[in-house]
């Protein structure tokens, strides 16, 4: 995979507590300079993300519910309604974990829709086009009945990607986790792997088993890593 490829499937990730706005505005030069897909950010830097990538190739996701899902389906919609109206492009909402372990799955089906109508709804009143929803189902909590059944649930509720994890369970994306959930997915659902992707093999891996995009922090570092084996490649290919 070329570089410049390799960029867009890559959302560039600040989801630390001790996160700052100088932070934020480095996550975003970042972006800015290597053309990653998004940059994904806490609610409250939304608008700073978006001022700071108003001319750029990048668009701005933030997280809906993170990192466990718990939260009333008002709060849920009140929230992506906001980010979309402050400039979010991208919303990556954590599905009712609690309730899917409890066997409510309607509810988590039901929850999720309104999330997605309401997303749809507010970015073509707002004019920025089809907003993404990404599902994080946490599949470290989830048994693999679990996450054929989560993956039922997305394609109902009308999702554009399930994400595997939040990044902060005792598990992050594994191989066989990506390639179930491709398996199960419709084909008009994307699998974001996320959670403990640090290097260009990682993401090589993931896209491999069927991940087309990657949540990572560690996007400057993969992207240093495949450049420099361009590099390598060119300069052995000259003549000696």
């Amino acid at each position: 995979m070329h570089a410049e490829e390799l960029a867009k499937t890559i959302d560039h990730t600040l989801l630390r507590a001790d996160a700052t706005a100088h932070d934020v505005e480095r996550l975003c030069r970042e972006a800015e300079r290597y053309h990653f897909a998004a940059v994904c950010v806490f609610p409250h830097y939304v608008p700073l993300a978006d001022g700071l990538l108003k001319s750029a190739d990048v668009k701005v996701c933030t997280v809906i519910s993170f990192p466990f899902g718990a939260d009333d389906v008002r709060a849920k919609v009140a929230a992506a309604q906001d980010a979309i109206g402050k400039g979010a492009d991208e919303l990556d909402v954590v599905f009712n974990l609690p309730a899917m372990l409890s066997g409510e799955f309607g509810y988590v089906r039901d929850e999720l829709a309104a999330v997605v109508r309401a997303a749809r709804l507010k970015s073509v009143n707002t004019g920025r086009g089809h907003a993404l929803v990404k599902a994080i189902i946490e599949t470290c909590y989830l048994s693999n009945k679990m996450k054929r059944l989560a993956c039922t649930i997305l394609g109902q509720a009308g999702v554009d990607f399930a994400k595997t994890s939040t990044g902060l369970g005792p598990q992050g994306a594994t191989l066989q986790d990506v390639e179930l959930l491709r398996d199960c997915l419709d084909e008009h659902i994307a699998v974001k792997a996320s959670g403990g992707i640090r290097t260009l093999t990682d993401v090589e891996l993931m896209i491999n088993a069927g991940a087309t995009r990657i949540g990572t922090s560690a996007g400057v570092a993969i992207m240093q890593e495949a450049l420099e084996q361009r590099e390598e490649r060119s300069s052995s290919a000259l003549p000696s």
